[in-house]
């Protein structure tokens, strides 16, 4: 009997009649979908399952012409072993519930033309084998066998030897007990960028204790000692579950005092749209329970609720913050590396450090181990020459940077993103952080900032302490990147990304009257969009709508949720809670909120249309509606305005609602 296969085709006819059995040639398929979202592999409400249950949800949230075609238990019923997509499949969240969910349901292999990088380490951890070639979906068809060594031909030695162990913790328990970081890096013999530079100072020793002899080359691997390694409460019960299953309930973790916990995403659950409606509220506060139980049998450090947890989780407030955005604000330095279970810990390279997203296996091992598997990217340069415009921000910095042509092509994919340049360096270091944030969205491995002046007031200003930039911490004359690409910062101008991706992006200003959506909602928030200086934005254009007597735009709700507790003490001391209060706007303590669907914010509607200053508007990413991403500014004055509206548009117009 031929091994089954599924091919992800953009009909959704097509899906369900391979669903049920039919064997469509891939000719009969069609175009083979891109750029699958995590997302869509294993949607939010499957997510309050940690073990093998995950294996009734996969793909449920693969959405083709408006359409799910993949409905629960499908894919374990069908007996598929094999999906085959188009490019960039998995990305997106960080989510190893993803590949769990795959493998649980008894997938063996996907083909992609490519793969986002979290996607594919995560599948190595847990055993789940991935390829590009194509040309492997006529052969299995033809009943022919593969070996292993076809399957991985091609993967660097280090993710071959884990796929050949089973999965990253049986072969992290034999390799790295006891490993040790370098004294000093491998001298350079040539320029070298930051993060190389980082890399080479976080190298391990072997086991034999014998240093590395040469810096490592893109496309190589090694493990890397880690700074700090942090969590959040959708990651901690499998992590937890993973380390038990080989470890045993005794298992041990390294220097634990470098560990920091959080939680951040469902503190918001109690009202939030998706988890009333179906019944996910007590599935989510499992999720905390798992978490505080952990963090409690390890004495780690924990950034919890604002409000106790009564029975049932309800009526929270809120958490201390975004996990990612605490840890700029609090922890972060130049010249670390970082890891978090979150996609956008590179928001954390605003600082001038290395953070990087990893799923739950690569956490469990560095839990263990103090070391995290990095496989050498290379790095590509966002050289920005001049500087923006008034009321131009780093959020149509980036959604322009989206839109370029070599980036949708995936210039970015696994790559490290240094942004430069003059309009780089005269951003403050949350906006800087807009930028790193989304390197997620970009595709790629991580983003960094050279530390500077900007960084020193900022660690001053948040910690109280002073910081000391050491002359090694920036990039050399003469490094090889990849690739650069220029921007103009003066010829960008407010933007938004069409509903679907972050990468459809577009000036507002050429997009006709008739083609601007009315909106429902209005959301400023998350990790991209409740720092310091996103609020000070927000404030701009609200204040002056209050001082005009303008409010909220009838039948408009706009929600403002802060991105940590210590945001929310910025707008009390500069007296901004006045303002937003007076236009009507919602104000919400921290939490990753409607931008994960977990609280407030999100739609409830498919046709309901946001305007979002979140980092993705993936389909069903922040309800079943319709979210156009734009800037701080651009949200607050299109919740006035009622329609996608410019902060300068709404000041021209008075603050009228002209059709």
């Amino acid at each position: 009997m031929l091994t089954r296969l599924l091919l992800l085709s953009t009909d959704p006819q097509r899906v369900r009649r391979q669903l049920a059995g039919e064997v469509l040639a891939p000719e009969d398929i069609g175009p083979l979908r891109d750029e699958v979202s995590t997302d869509e592999i294993i949607p939010l409400p499957a997510m309050t399952n940690f073990d093998a249950a995950l294996g009734r949800h996969p793909l449920t949230g693969y959405t083709v012409q408006g359409e799910r075609p993949i409905g629960v238990d499908a894919i374990r019923r069908a007996g598929i072993e094999v999906i085959v997509a188009g490019e960039r499949y998995g990305k997106g969240s960080s989510r190893e519930h993803a590949v769990v969910a795959e493998r649980s349901a008894g997938v063996r292999l996907v083909i992609a033309r490519s793969f986002e990088r979290i996607y594919r380490q995560n599948a190595d951890n847990v055993g789940l084998l991935t390829s590009t070639d194509l040309g492997l979906v006529g052969r299995i068809r033809r009943g022919e066998a593969l070996t292993l060594d076809e399957l991985l031909a091609g993967r660097d030695p280090l993710s071959a030897a884990i796929l050949r162990a089973g999965g990253l913790l049986a072969w992290g328990a034999r390799h790295l007990a006891g490993a040790v970081r370098v004294d000093r890096p491998v001298p350079a013999s040539g320029p070298q960028t930051l993060f190389e530079k980082i890399v080479e100072r976080h190298r391990l020793k072997a086991a034999d204790g014998s240093a590395p002899t040469r810096p490592l080359r893109p496309g190589e691997a090694a493990f890397v000692a880690t700074d700090l390694r942090f969590i959040h409460e959708y990651y901690t019960g499998m992590v937890d579950h993973l380390l038990r299953s080989q470890h045993g309930d005794g298992v041990r973790l390294h220097d634990p005092a470098r560990i920091v916990c959080y939680e951040d995403h469902l503190s918001y659950v109690h009202a939030s749209p998706v988890h009333l409606a179906q019944g996910l509220v007590g599935g989510a506060a499992g999720l905390s329970r798992a978490h505080r139980a952990f963090v409690a049998r390890h004495g780690l450090r924990d950034h919890g609720y604002l409000q106790a947890l009564e029975a049932g989780d309800a009526g929270n407030t809120g958490s201390q913050g975004i996990s990612h955005a605490m840890v700029a604000e609090r922890e972060a330095l130049p010249g670390q590396l970082i890891i978090g279970t979150d996609s956008h810990t590179p928001h954390s390279g605003a600082l001038g450090c290395v953070a990087i997203g990893v799923g739950s296996t690569d956490m469990a091992n560095a839990f263990l181990t103090g070391s995290a598997r990095l496989v050498m990217p290379q790095v590509l340069r966002i050289e920005v020459s001049g500087r923006l415009r008034p009321g131009v921000v780093a959020k149509d910095l980036v959604l322009q940077l989206l839109a370029q042509p070599a980036i949708r092509a995936g210039a970015g994919v696994g790559r490290v993103f240094e942004f430069g340049g003059e309009a780089v360096r005269a951003l403050g270091t949350d906006e800087r952080a807009t930028l790193t944030n989304m390197t997620a969205e970009l595709g790629g491995l991580t983003g960094l900032v050279e530390p500077d002046a900007e960084t020193v007031r900022f660690v001053r200003e948040r910690r109280g302490t002073v910081l000391v930039i050491e002359p090694w911490m920036r990039s050399d004359d003469g490094a090889a990147y990849a690739e650069v690409i220029r921007l103009d910062a003066a010829q960008v101008t407010p933007m938004v990304a069409r509903p679907g991706d972050p990468g459809l992006g577009l000036p507002l200003a050429g997009l006709p009257a008739a083609q601007r959506p009315r909106i429902d909602i209005a959301y400023g928030g998350s990790c991209t969009a409740g720092k310091r200086e996103d609020f000070d934005q927000y404030h701009a254009v609200l204040s002056w709508a209050a001082q005009r007597g303008l409010k909220v735009a009838p039948g408009v709700r706009l929600y403002l949720q802060f991105g940590t507790a210590d945001v929310h003490a910025h707008c009390v001391r500069e007296g901004q809670l006045a303002a937003f209060e007076a236009v009507g706007a919602e104000l919400l303590h921290p939490a990753c909120g409607a931008c994960a669907n977990c609280g407030p914010g999100a739609s409830t509607e498919p046709g309901q249309v946001t305007v979002s200053a979140i980092n993705r508007n993936f389909p069903g990413r922040s309800g079943p509606g319709q979210v156009w991403l734009a800037s701080p500014a651009t949200v607050a004055a299109s919740a006035i305005a009622g329609r996608l509206c410019s902060f300068d548009e709404l000041r021209a117009g008075g603050g009228s609602l002209s059709a």
